[in-house]
Order: C-alpha cells, then structure tokens, then sequence
C-alpha cells in the first residue's frame, strides 16, 4: 500500500504545510530557531497537483505525466508585472513575442506552449475551463496568426496558490484546446492574514514607467469557510526602440513640414487603469460537502503605436490618382487604360486631389506633382483652396501615424458544489456540480487617423466597433474508488459538460466606416488603418457541445499504474468526436520511476474564426497595403480555396523517467505531438480586378483600395517533438538555505503538409521563428534578515523576423539573461526588494540592414526576439504582510 499512502501523506503535508512552505520560499523574517524548523520542513514538503488526474490530488514525482508547479511566490520575484512574462521566465517550453505593432495581438498577447499557438493550451482557473479572449490574433506573427486563446494576463500574481502546468496532450480529460497542455491556475484560499505590495520600475533606456499596487486579504466566511480577495492596479507607459523611417528622413530632408523625429515607433504600447479583481469563496455546507464560488473583473486601456502615412504614397488619402504629363487625363484605382500603356508610363505621379465641388469637376483641380526630391510641389497645394478643392496636404504635410488601441474587460463568475455521497448506491462517491458564465470584450480604438472620403469634415479619432466573447459551462463529476483485489482501490470517474461559445460583431461609430461625399474621387472609405464594422458586418455567432468522459486508474500492483480516459464530446456544428488518453506509471525502485502517455486530441475551429470579417493594414513585402479577412465560407475566399473550417485532429505520445537522488530532484521527457488540418490564417492572397468586382458588389469596403484577402483555413499539418529536462536542488549553503532549479526545454516543429495558401515563408515562421533550445537556471538563497533570488534565462538562435517580410528574415544568435532580485526583511511585517529583470542589459538582435537595405518602417531589432526588445528593466518593490 506504499503508493496510496504516499498520496495520502502528500495531500496531508499540502494542507498542513502550504502555509508554512510559502512563508519560507518568500522569505518572511522568521527567528533562528524558528528559521531552522521551517527549512526542516520544507525539504519534505512534496509540491502536488490537482490538474491531469481526476482521482486524489499527486505529488509531481508521483505523476504518470509531466506537470511542472510554479508557487505564487516565487511569480512574484520577477521585475516583470505581466502574468505572460512571469511564466516564461518560469517555463522554458513557453513563449512569449513582444508583438509591437500586431493589431488586436499588441491588446492580448499570445503564448506558445511547446512550439504550438496560444489558443492550443487549455487554461482553467481552479480546475474550471477558462473562457477564451475576444482579441483574435490577425497579425500573430506567423505562428499564432489567427489565434484565439484566453487572456492569461488579466490575472494577478498575489492571487495565486500555484500555478500548475500540464505538459501533455489533455484533450481526452478536458476537451478542446488541450493539444499542447493544460495550465491551471490556483487562487489562494486562505481564511485570514493578507499582504500588500506597492512596485516601482522602469527600463535602462529611461522609458516604460511602470508602477503596481497589489494586495490579498483572507476572511473567515462563517467559522467553516474563506473569503480570499486580491486586487492589482497598474499603469505602464510606451516604450520606443526605434529610427527614423528612411522615407521619413528624405521628406525632412526636402522640406516637408510637420514630419515627427520619429513617425512610426516600436515598442511596447501604453497601459492605463489596469484593474484586476480576483475573488475565491469557500463554504463547509455539512461534514460532507462544500459550496464554492470564485471570479474575477478585469478591465484595461491600451494604446500603442501604428504604420506611418507618408504624405505622398498613402493610397486613398495622399496617392491613387495618377495624371499624365499634359494633365489632360485622370486615372483613378480601377480604371482601364484608355490611351495606351505608353502614356501611362510617362505618366507623373501626383498628390489625390478632390474637388469639394463633386466628382465632376475634380478634373479641374491644379495638379500636384510630385518634385524631383519627393516634395509635394507647395505652390499647387496652396493653390487648392482658391479653386475649391482639397487635398489632405493641407491639413496633415507630414503625413500622419495612427495610434491602435483598446479597452478590455474581462469577467466570470464560477459557482458550485462538492462532497461525498453518505448513502444510496453511490455512497462514497465524490461529486462535483458547477456552472461558470465568462465574458470578454475588446473595444476598439484608432487615434489620430482620418475617414478620408470625409474630407476635411473627418474626425481624427474613432470608435470602429468591439467583439465580445461569451462562454457558458456546467460539469457535472462523479469519482468513486472501487476495490477490484488490486494494490489499492481502482478510481473510476465520470462525468458531463455542456458548453456554449457565443461571439458577437459590434459596429463602430458612424464615422468610422461612412462613405463620405468624396468617395467616387478615389479617398478611402472608413477609418484608415482599421475601418470601422458596419451595421451589416455586426451579428452574433453561437454554437453549442456536450460531452461525456470517463476516466480510470488502476493500481495493478503497488509500483504499477495504468489510466484510461475516454471522451465523447458533440458540436452542433460540424458534428462529434471521440479521444482517448493512455498514461502509465512504474516504480522501478524507490527514487526512480518511468512514465509514459499516448493520446488523441483536437481544437475546435472558434465561432470568431469561422465568421469574422475584418479589413486591416499590414506590410507585403515592405509596402504598406490594406487586406481583408474574410470568412472562410465567402465566396471569394471559396474561389480562393477557402472551405468551411473543421477540428483539428492531434496524436502524442510522452515518454520520461523521475529520479530522486538525496536532495535531488529530476525529471525528463520526452514528447512528440502530431496536429492534422492546423487552424490558422491564410497568407495574403493578391487580388485580381475581377476578385475586387465581386467583393465590391458584395458590399466590402474600399474594394478598389484592397491588395489581398485572407482567410481562416485547415491548411497544413505539423509534428513537433522535445525534451524537457527539470532539475531541483535543496541544501544548506553560506550560512542560510538554498534551493536551485535547472530547467531545460528542446523543441522542433516541422511542418510535414501544407499548400500554396500556407506559402513558404509562413512555413519558415512556424519552423524557425522560436528558439529551439531554451533553459532556466536559477538560485533562491535565504537568510535570517535577506533572501536572494537570480535566474540566468538562455534563449537558443531563432529565425529574426521583421514587419513579417521575408527579406529581412536572418538566423539570429544565441543570448542569455540575467535577473535578480535583493530583499531586506526590517521585521516579521515589512520589506524591501530590488532587482532587476535582464540586469546586464542584453540587447536584442539589431536589424541587420545588409540583409534588408531598404528598410523603411522604423524598426532598430527583430520583433520576434524571444527576450523581447527593451532591454533591462529594474525595480524596487515594499510588501507588507499580515
């Protein structure tokens, strides 16, 4: 019976020493003597894990697959303040992109477990399915292009218990989205004490100001339950890691007025009034049952930086019509060529032009060439005035850099109740009934952009609608331990789901998408940059599953376990799908076991993904162009090869081996996931005058203005393989405690099928754009008074990438950082950290312009740096604990 006793004793230690423990590892000021009996104990406790099983909670060594638990300590000892950032300094298989520049993706940030796209790792709250984001990801950076994953960062740090990582294929267990693992993580449930912290920082550059206010408070619910409550408010201001755009230089240069020192900044985007509201209820009903309650409201403002107007190319508000020599003719986007391709080759370009006067007299305009240095002639355009028409060189000569932001709520409300059944057939068993309603919006914002087929009349400021996302959930579980005369009692569990996705369309301010009286002379209709959703692109998208799953561990002899589990889970929409999950476990001696899994899996294509719409301004090739997203059932993305969209359909396989030598802890793993029909975006597909026709009478937008159309599709197929290597260390050392970690991430993905929609280049981001290597070593040092923490990150070469154009793409190299953090205890109540993240300053790889010589969108490093591009950022930070 050694295996079921070692899981009674671990979740024995948990509850009586998770206090204790966390105390310890955050380095409270303790007496000596108390210190000592602290440190004793902590070297028993075993860390345990709620996620990947459905029968008593384990210890990780004791885990048939591999999970790794981050306390919510140890998150807190990190410069950085964003939840993302905090996990990938803790998990090596994890990735993060600074996406600057990225659409929705700068608003909510995409992560990558194990080389896959964010909206492949479940992510649960207590053990509940956690709502996905509304933001999908259109300019995700090749890899998470198309992405619609949950919104990890709205949750604070001082809320959390522990995180817990689920590094293997879950689907079988938890539904959907469990391709790349599963990430649970666990809200404090204390009934008394708290703590309060107040943070400090900025980056070396001077900029990136960043405070937080943080605090958790424990009450007693009645004498049998808790109420734990945190809150997290934040601000951060912009950052800029950039030049002077070459186009931008030469205008200043001829004389050009009006141009910014720098027109198009890359950095990170400003956060206002980032609030964070996290509540955990617990309530003993009787001696056998509990009620629950637990939720968050999440609200922030974020505003960052877009692509430059140049003041004399822009289609649709300063180019777009060409003249001839003799200004005896027009060309507007679209027009045949009536006089010969000859004349249109002598042709001058010219700055657009209308006539407030109508269409019919724009051919009466003065013509506004361009000069010999790239100069609007100004004597044309002050002469527009007196002829009655108009050109947005007279309000806007530099040109004119929109600002892309957005206001983000985020909310859910989980509510239920567990126990034991006293009596009947079901006596024993343990059950668990819950329902959880989560919401998310995202409003949109575009700054200081214009509607140019207003005119002069345009706003510069606009509202272009919001998505919103809508999930429901009810679970119902039941597991009971059955003696079948094997080492101890075979569990077997079982349960229900019902879920609801529903995501909704709003349209924006008139403004924001009107065709205004200058339309038919060639001016964009629509907020440039990110034309706003008109009344008949708004709608609400639902779809409906159930699903019924069992589950069973068997303990066939005290060394030797096995697990089964078996889902059956049914869309309304593109029918149902059963997945399996095999896992076992084998003590071949007391301080080493192996473990093993193998599974089926699939993700469900989102209701946001089979139905938005959406027209957005990207580079191709280094040229700034307008392309919409289409749904994949248009017609014009049908003709395209765009088909209706169906589950992505995965198999894995784990295998790895626990050691525990004296103090030492490790675990390796390796693992390989097979994904078929992978969800994603399309690449950019240029568009023919007759494509351009038809989506014109179909109602799109600025048609004649688009380049390419893009939709969402199951297009290629992917292996990607690894190793996980994690090692944890424990002793006595300088005449206080120490605990060293070493984990060690290698990850390869191939994309193994894929079409002409896919494109070669977007391959290449798939395969090369993370680092395939990447470890973490770091070293926890406590004293009576200090404690010390340092981890040293190592990022392997990675494919450098810039503004997702293939020119620019080069091998970038290996780089390791460094942070650290210094804390002074004054007594039992107070203290005071600093530290640093990336304390030496590593700078990101800088655009290599040999490579890309015409480098003309005012980036200083490649965006896909896995360490991001600010460089080192340092803090100071006090905590009061009660």
């Amino acid at each position: 019976m050694k295996f079921r006793n070692n899981i009674l004793n671990h979740a024995v230690k948990l509850a009586l020493t998770t206090t204790t423990a966390g105390l310890f590892i955050s380095g409270s000021a303790l007496a000596a003597d108390e210190q000592a009996e602290v440190t004793k104990v902590n070297k028993n406790v075993e860390k345990i894990a709620v996620v990947g099983t459905r029968s008593a909670p384990r210890s990780i060594g004791d885990s048939p697959v591999p999970i790794d638990i981050i306390g919510g300590e140890e998150l807190g000892k990190s410069g950085n303040t964003d939840m993302l950032e905090l996990l990938k300094g803790a998990i090596p298989s994890l990735n993060v992109h600074s996406m600057p520049i990225s659409d929705a993706a700068s608003l909510v940030r995409p992560a990558n477990l194990r080389g896959l796209p964010s909206d492949s790792t479940l992510i649960l709250l207590n053990g509940k399915r956690r709502h996905r984001a509304s933001v999908i990801a259109f300019l995700g950076g090749g890899i998470n292009d198309g992405a619609q994953g949950a919104d990890i960062s709205v949750i604070p740090s001082i809320a959390l218990k522990q995180v817990e990582v689920l590094r293997d294929g879950a689907a079988a267990q938890y539904g959907s989205d469990a391709i790349a693992g599963v990430i649970n993580f666990v809200l404090k449930d204390a009934s008394e004490g708290g703590s309060f912290e107040v943070r400090q920082g900025q980056y070396y550059e001077g900029d990136g100001d960043t405070t937080q206010i943080s605090g958790n408070i424990g009450l007693p619910f009645t004498d049998n339950g808790f109420a734990n409550l945190s809150f997290q408010y934040k601000t951060a201001d912009a950052t800029s890691r950039s030049v002077q755009r070459f186009d931008a230089a030469n205008l200043i240069e001829a004389g050009v007025p009006d141009i910014a020192p720098i027109t198009q900044i890359w950095g990170a985007p400003e956060v206002d009034d980032d609030i964070s509201i996290f509540g955990n209820v617990g309530l003993e009903l009787t001696k056998n049952s509990e009620f629950y309650m637990f939720g968050n409201y999440s609200e922030r403002d974020v505003r960052g930086g877009f692509y430059y107007r140049n003041p004399t190319t822009r289609p649709g508000v300063y180019g777009g019509t060409i003249r001839d020599v003799n200004g005896t003719n027009m060309r507007r986007p679209g027009d045949d060529n009536p006089a010969g391709q000859k004349l249109w080759d002598d042709a001058t370009p010219t700055v657009l032009v209308a006539s407030l006067d109508g269409y019919d007299q724009q051919i009466n305009c003065p013509l506004v060439e361009l000069q010999a240095n790239g100069a609007p002639d100004q004597a044309a355009i002050d002469s527009l005035s007196a002829a009655n028409c108009f050109a947005f060189n007279q309000t806007l000569p530099g040109g004119f850099t929109p600002n892309f932001g957005g206001n983000i709520t985020d909310t859910s409300l989980t509510i239920g109740t567990k126990g034991e059944f006293t009596g009947g057939m079901l006596e024993g068993a343990y059950y668990d009934l819950s329902g959880t309603v989560g919401f998310n919006e995202s409003r949109y914002f575009i700054y200081d952009t214009v509607n140019a087929s207003l005119g002069p009349d345009s706003p510069r400021d606009f509202s272009p609608g919001k998505y919103s996302q809508l999930e429901k959930n009810f679970n119902f579980d039941l597991s009971k331990g059955f003696d079948f005369d094997l080492a101890y009692d075979v569990n077997i569990a079982g349960g229900l789901e019902w879920h609801e996705e529903t995501f909704t369309v709003t349209s924006g301010d008139v403004a924001s998408f009107t065709a205004g009286p200058l339309t038919d002379q060639g001016f964009g209709i629509g907020s440039n940059g990110f034309p706003g959703f008109k009344p008949s692109d708004a709608g609400e998208y639902t779809r409906r599953n159930y699903a019924a799953y069992v589950d069973i561990e068997a303990p066939f002899t005290e060394e030797f376990l096995m697990g089964l589990a078996l889902r059956y889970e049914d869309y309304d929409t593109f029918g149902s799908t059963v997945n399996y999950k095999l896992m076992a476990q084998y003590h071949l001696t007391d301080d080493l076991n192996v473990r093993g899994s193998i599974s089926s899996g699939f993700r469900a294509p989102t209701v946001g993904q089979a139905n938005v719409s959406n027209v957005q301004t990207n580079l191709s090739s280094g040229v700034l162009v307008d392309s919409a997203l289409l749904p994949p059932t248009n017609p014009i993305a049908v003709q395209l090869g765009g088909t209706e969209l169906e589950p992505e359909e995965s198999q894995s396989y784990t295998f790895g081996a626990v050691y525990t030598i004296g103090e030492v802890f490790l675990t390796i793993d390796y693992y390989n996931i097979q994904v078929d029909d992978r969800i994603s975006q399309s690449e950019k597909i240029e568009l023919s005058q007759a494509d351009k026709d038809t989506l014109e009478a179909a109602g799109v937008p600025n048609v004649q203005s688009l380049a390419q159309v893009s939709f969402f599709t199951n297009d290629f197929d992917t292996t990607t393989q690894g190793i996980d290597f994690v090692a944890n260390y424990a002793t006595d050392l300088l005449g206080g405690s120490s605990t060293f970690s070493l984990a060690y991430n290698w990850n390869e993905t191939e994309v193994t099928r894929s079409t002409d929609i896919t494109g070669p280049f977007k391959v290449s981001r798939l395969e090369n754009d993370l680092p395939n290597h990447r470890g973490t070593l770091s070293w926890s040092q406590q004293w009576e008074s200090f404690s010390m923490f340092t981890r040293a990150n190592y990022f392997g070469e990675y494919q450098g990438v810039h503004v997702d154009y293939d020119e620019t793409a080069k091998t970038a190299d290996a780089a390791i950082t460094l942070d650290a953090e210094v804390t002074y205890f004054l007594n039992d109540s107070i203290s005071f950290s600093v530290g640093a993240q990336n304390l030496l300053d590593q700078e990101a790889e800088k655009l290599d312009f040999t490579v890309a010589p015409n480098n003309n969108w005012g980036g200083k490093y490649y965006e896909t740096s896995p360490y991001g591009i600010n460089g080192g950022f340092y803090y100071v930070k006090a905590t009061y604990t009660f």
